[in-house]
């Protein structure tokens, strides 16, 4: 009995202790994006403290943060939106026929550094006039999203039954009409759990978006550098920046965290 209660205070330690590391970060930003510039650098204020929206009011009037937060938003569902259109039935095509080495072929430009590939990117599309515009933005996230998508896709179709299939065919259903009406409905966790870490990593990506975008299409990680002087950083506003880019995605991932875990496990088991 008293080692079942050490092993109980001993846990709930532990889950306090990572809990303070993973959130006191977090729950830092947000209370420095609520303080004057002043009050950051007080010590004595960093709980309390008379909070302030100026921050936030700088980062929607002055900075135009909603146009870059629409940029994000843009690049992203539109990425992710491609990468399901074109790595669904591509996954489900290498899981049917075992095209293993084509799906090596798919990993190897998911393990290839993106920052290798900037500049004949640059290059490239500086020639073609499509550096500063959606389209190239659009095209280099789905670099990572759509070889994300096939594999999560894979080994989701991998784990669904072809008896299914095959007793739709023997009523009267052609492959294709099998599988658009038996398995893609079947699939639609795994389906929601490639579109939210696509979608996410599409939010946080900020390489790419500093180098192929301009001041009109650049998202939400490149214009939190806007608060970043030669000589001086807006650490409110810096802050304040952070917590648009952060809080969203995190609001989204708690929400939908059933989903991935469901999805990821669905797609582990074959059989």
């Amino acid at each position: 009995m008293r080692v079942s209660t050490t092993y109980k205070i001993i846990r709930v330690l532990l889950i306090a202790l990572l809990l303070f590391l993973m959130l006191g970060p977090i729950l830092w930003m947000v209370m420095a994006s609520l303080k004057t510039s002043v009050d950051i650098y007080d010590a004595s204020k960093i709980f309390a403290f008379e909070p302030t929206l100026e921050n936030y009011r700088k980062v929607f009037g002055q900075a135009n943060f909603g146009q870059f937060m629409w940029n994000s938003f843009i690049i992203a569902a539109t990425s992710t939106g491609i990468s399901l259109v074109l790595g669904v039935p591509a996954a489900y095509s290498m899981s049917r026929f075992v095209m293993k080495r084509q799906a090596v072929v798919v990993l190897m430009a998911r393990i290839i550094p993106g920052v290798s590939l900037l500049v004949p990117w640059y290059y490239l599309f500086s020639n073609l006039k499509m550096v500063g515009g959606y389209g190239v933005l659009i095209l280099s996230h789905m670099f990572v999203s759509l070889p994300l998508i096939l594999y999560i896709m894979m080994g989701f179709f991998d784990g669904t039954p072809i008896e299914l299939e095959e007793a739709a065919e023997v009523d009267g259903l052609t492959p294709i009409g099998a599988m658009l009406r038996i398995t893609l409905p079947m699939s639609v966790p795994g389906i929601a759990t490639a579109s939210i870490l696509s979608f996410i990593f599409s939010w946080n990506n900020f390489m790419f978006a500093l180098v192929l975008s301009d001041a009109n299409t650049k998202t939400l990680p490149v214009a939190i550098f806007d608060f970043i002087g030669y000589a001086a950083i807006d650490w409110g506003g810096l802050m304040a920046a952070a917590s648009v880019v952060t809080l969203p995605i995190m609001i989204i991932a708690l929400f939908a965290q059933k989903y991935v875990v469901s999805g990821l496990t669905a797609g582990a088991v074959k059989g």
